[in-house]
């Protein structure tokens, strides 16, 4: 498995995981686990940002592995 790929299979991860978290923060009644869910839902779209500008490095460094 080529670095890309597993950057790719991470981000993917990732993003799933923010969702998870919109999902529980949208249904939550209690206003501080909300609060704390909406916080490492924001802290995960920083890390996301960081993989995908991670993940362009990668592609433009080796074009090949675009688009997989």
């Amino acid at each position: 498995m080529t670095v890309s790929s597993q950057v790719k299979q991470t981000l993917a991860s990732l993003k799933g995981s923010r969702a998870t978290l919109e999902t529980f923060a949208t249904v939550e009644e209690n206003e501080e686990a909300k609060e704390t869910l909406i916080r490492n839902r924001k802290r995960l779209d920083q890390v996301i940002d960081k993989f995908e500008q991670r993940l362009s490095e990668l592609e433009f460094e080796e074009p090949e592995y675009k688009g997989f």
